[in-house]
C-alpha cells in the first residue's frame, strides 16, 4: 500500500471541483450576493464620491465566477466607475482558468485585471520590499484563511490595505458546520497530511475584536452531499475524502481503523442529516464584513 501524503496542487483542484460540483457552495455564496452585497456595495459610495476608480483585492480559493458576479454588482451600484481588479492566486491552473473566464465575458466595460500567482504571504512581502502600499476599496478572503501561515498577521496587512471606508469581506465556514464539530470532536480521525488551520467563524472574530475592529457577520446555510463517501470504490466519493483529509486517495492508503473511524465521524447528526437517503454534510457558511 503506498504511503499516505497531501494533495499536489493539480490533484487539489481536481479534489475541489468535485466538493463544488456536490454541495451548495456557490448557491450560498449567490445568496449573500443578492441579499447583502448590493449593500455593501452602496456603503462603498463614500469612497467612490471623489473618484473615478475603484479598486479590488480578491484572494482565495477557485471562485472566479464569484468574484465576476460581485464585480458586477459593483458596476450596477455605481455605474460608469472603473474597477481596478487585482487577483491574489498561488495556484497556475486557478489563475489561468479565471483568465479564460474573463476572455468569454465581454460585458465586463471597465475592468482591468491584474493576477499576482503569489501566496497572500508572499503578496505582503512584495508589498512591503516594494513599499507600494496600494490602498483598496473592497478586498475579499474567500475561504482562504486555513492556508495561511499566520491568520492574525494577515487579516492585520489587508485589513491596513483598506482605503478610508472600504471593507474587507471574509467567507468562512461557521461555528454551525459539520466541519467545525469533525475538527472540533472528531480530529483524531483527520490524517496528518491535512495541514490546514482548523479555524471557523468564532476563530476569525475573536482576531477582529482584538484589532479593535467593526465587524458584522451573515449566516447562510449549505450542504453538501457526501453520500458517495461510503461506497467502497466510488471514483467520485474517492476524490471528496482526499478534499475532506486533504490527502491524495485517502481510502486506498489510510489505514482500515482510519477510514472507518472518520466515516464514523462524518454520520453523526452534529457533522450530517439524512435526506431521501442521502446523506448530506453541513457546510454552513459565515460572511464577516469588516469596516
Amino acid at each position: 500500500i503506498p504511503s499516505m501524503r497531501s494533495l499536489t496542487a493539480e490533484e487539489y483542484v481536481e479534489a475541489f471541483k468535485s466538493f463544488l460540483d456536490h454541495s451548495t457552495e456557490h448557491q450560498c455564496m449567490d445568496e449573500f450576493n443578492k441579499e447583502q452585497m448590493p449593500n455593501i456595495a452602496a456603503g462603498l459610495c463614500h469612497c467612490l464620491s471623489h473618484k473615478a476608480e475603484q479598486a479590488s483585492l480578491l484572494l482565495g480559493e477557485f471562485l472566479a465566477g464569484m468574484d465576476l458576479k460581485m464585480i458586477r454588482i459593483l458596476q450596477a451600484v455605481h455605474p460608469g466607475v472603473s474597477i481596478d481588479n487585482e487577483i491574489v492566486e498561488p495556484n497556475p491552473q486557478h489563475v489561468a482558468a479565471y483568465k479564460e473566464l474573463v476572455n468569454q465575458a465581454p460585458d465586463l466595460q471597465n475592468v482591468s485585471f491584474i493576477w499576482h500567482q503569489l501566496t497572500s504571504l508572499e503578496y505582503e512581502q512584495q508589498v512591503k520590499e516594494k513599499g507600494t502600499h496600494k490602498k483598496f476599496d473592497f478586498i475579499h478572503m474567500i475561504q482562504m484563511l486555513y492556508r495561511v501561515e499566520d491568520i492574525p498577521s494577515t487579516i492585520k496587512f489587508f485589513h491596513s490595505c483598506l482605503d478610508h471606508h472600504g471593507k474587507l469581506l471574509i467567507i468562512i465556514l461557521s461555528d454551525s458546520s459539520g466541519w467545525a464539530s469533525l475538527w472540533k470532536r472528531h480530529r483524531d480521525c483527520l490524517p496528518a497530511t491535512d495541514s490546514g488551520h482548523y479555524i471557523t467563524c468564532s476563530g476569525i472574530t475573536e482576531v477582529l475584536r482584538a484589532l479593535g475592529v467593526q465587524h458584522r457577520v451573515f449566516e447562510f446555510p449549505s450542504g453538501w452531499d457526501i453520500t458517495e463517501c461510503f461506497a467502497e470504490g466510488d471514483a467520485v466519493g474517492g476524490r471528496m475524502m482526499d478534499f475532506l483529509t486533504g490527502t491524495k486517495n485517502f481510502l486506498g492508503t489510510a489505514p482500515a481503523a482510519l477510514r472507518r473511524r472518520l466515516r464514523e465521524a462524518l454520520r453523526q447528526p452534529e457533522c450530517s442529516s439524512t435526506r431521501d437517503g442521502r446523506v448530506i454534510f453541513s457546510n454552513n457558511l459565515s460572511m464577516i464584513v469588516v469596516e
